[in-house]
Protein backbone atom coordinates (compact mmCIF):
# COMPACT_ATOMS: atom_id res chain seq x y z
CA UNK A 1 0.00 0.00 0.00
CA UNK A 2 0.93 3.65 -0.71
CA UNK A 3 -0.05 6.89 0.77
CA UNK A 4 -0.18 9.75 -1.45
CA UNK A 5 0.19 13.31 -0.15
CA UNK A 6 0.41 16.53 -2.72
CA UNK A 7 -0.29 19.64 -2.07
CA UNK A 8 -2.03 22.04 -4.32
CA UNK A 9 -3.38 25.91 -5.52
CA UNK A 10 -6.94 25.51 -4.12
CA UNK A 11 -8.29 27.09 -6.96
CA UNK A 12 -7.35 23.45 -8.39
CA UNK A 13 -8.98 21.34 -6.01
CA UNK A 14 -12.12 20.60 -8.40
CA UNK A 15 -9.79 19.26 -10.94
CA UNK A 16 -7.90 17.19 -8.75
CA UNK A 17 -10.94 15.61 -7.43
CA UNK A 18 -12.93 15.25 -10.36
CA UNK A 19 -9.88 13.22 -12.03
CA UNK A 20 -9.58 11.08 -8.69
CA UNK A 21 -12.69 10.06 -9.64
CA UNK A 22 -12.29 8.58 -12.45
CA UNK A 23 -9.95 5.75 -11.65
CA UNK A 24 -11.13 2.85 -11.59
CA UNK A 25 -10.49 0.91 -8.31
CA UNK A 26 -10.20 4.27 -6.09
CA UNK A 27 -11.77 3.91 -2.98
CA UNK A 28 -11.55 7.37 -1.62
CA UNK A 29 -9.42 10.52 -0.99
CA UNK A 30 -8.88 13.51 2.10
CA UNK A 31 -8.71 17.15 1.50
CA UNK A 32 -7.58 19.40 3.93
CA UNK A 33 -7.10 23.43 4.38
CA UNK A 34 -3.52 23.99 5.15
CA UNK A 35 -1.10 26.54 5.24
CA UNK A 36 2.87 27.04 4.47
CA UNK A 37 5.83 28.43 2.52
CA UNK A 38 8.05 26.94 -0.13
CA UNK A 39 11.06 27.84 -1.72
CA UNK A 40 10.02 31.20 -3.22
CA UNK A 41 8.78 32.38 0.21
CA UNK A 42 5.32 33.18 0.72
CA UNK A 43 6.14 36.91 1.39
CA UNK A 44 6.10 36.81 -2.69
CA UNK A 45 3.20 35.15 -3.38
CA UNK A 46 -0.13 36.89 -4.57
CA UNK A 47 -2.30 34.84 -2.23
CA UNK A 48 -0.20 35.01 0.77
CA UNK A 49 -1.75 34.97 3.99
CA UNK A 50 -0.49 37.12 6.78
CA UNK A 51 -0.72 36.11 10.50
CA UNK A 52 1.29 36.62 13.72
CA UNK A 53 3.58 34.13 12.77
CA UNK A 54 4.33 35.15 9.56
CA UNK A 55 3.52 35.08 5.65
CA UNK A 56 1.91 31.92 4.40
CA UNK A 57 0.67 30.38 1.57
CA UNK A 58 -2.83 29.03 1.35
CA UNK A 59 -3.17 25.61 -0.15
CA UNK A 60 -5.00 22.15 0.04
CA UNK A 61 -3.86 19.12 0.89
CA UNK A 62 -4.56 15.62 -0.99
CA UNK A 63 -4.29 12.53 0.60
CA UNK A 64 -5.20 9.13 -0.77
CA UNK A 65 -4.09 6.01 0.54
CA UNK A 66 -4.21 3.19 -1.79
CA UNK A 67 -2.74 -0.18 -3.18
CA UNK A 68 0.83 -0.05 -4.89
CA UNK A 69 -0.40 -0.32 -8.43
CA UNK A 70 -2.61 2.23 -8.34
CA UNK A 71 -0.03 5.22 -6.80
CA UNK A 72 1.06 6.29 -10.15
CA UNK A 73 -2.25 6.88 -11.84
CA UNK A 74 -3.21 8.92 -8.63
CA UNK A 75 0.12 10.97 -8.64
CA UNK A 76 -0.68 11.20 -12.51
CA UNK A 77 -4.17 12.32 -12.42
CA UNK A 78 -3.08 14.59 -9.35
CA UNK A 79 -0.08 16.11 -11.43
CA UNK A 80 -2.22 16.62 -14.59
CA UNK A 81 -5.28 18.26 -13.01
CA UNK A 82 -3.06 20.89 -10.48
CA UNK A 83 -0.82 21.57 -12.96
CA UNK A 84 -0.84 25.39 -13.66
CA UNK A 85 2.62 25.60 -15.49
CA UNK A 86 3.48 28.60 -13.10
CA UNK A 87 5.69 28.64 -9.42
CA UNK A 88 3.95 27.23 -6.84
CA UNK A 89 1.95 24.45 -8.32
CA UNK A 90 2.68 22.21 -5.38
CA UNK A 91 3.75 18.88 -4.43
CA UNK A 92 3.39 14.98 -4.60
CA UNK A 93 5.16 12.98 -2.02
CA UNK A 94 4.46 8.75 -2.39
CA UNK A 95 5.21 6.77 0.85
CA UNK A 96 4.66 3.22 2.18
CA UNK A 97 1.90 3.06 4.18
CA UNK A 98 2.36 -0.09 6.64
CA UNK A 99 -1.27 -1.00 7.77
CA UNK A 100 -4.58 0.23 7.67
CA UNK A 101 -7.46 -0.98 9.35
CA UNK A 102 -11.62 0.12 8.48
CA UNK A 103 -13.09 0.91 11.73
CA UNK A 104 -16.69 -0.28 10.56
CA UNK A 105 -16.00 -3.41 9.41
CA UNK A 106 -11.84 -4.06 10.92
CA UNK A 107 -11.07 -5.14 7.30
CA UNK A 108 -7.32 -4.43 7.14
CA UNK A 109 -4.27 -3.58 4.79
CA UNK A 110 -5.46 -3.79 1.07
CA UNK A 111 -9.19 -4.52 1.77
CA UNK A 112 -9.56 -1.83 3.94
CA UNK A 113 -8.16 0.92 1.56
Amino acid sequence: MKLVIAYIKSHKLSGVVLALQELEGLTGATFSDVRGFGRGRARNAPDRVRDEAGDFVPRVRVEVACADELADQVVEAIEKSAHTGLRGDGKICVTPLESAVRISTGERDNESV
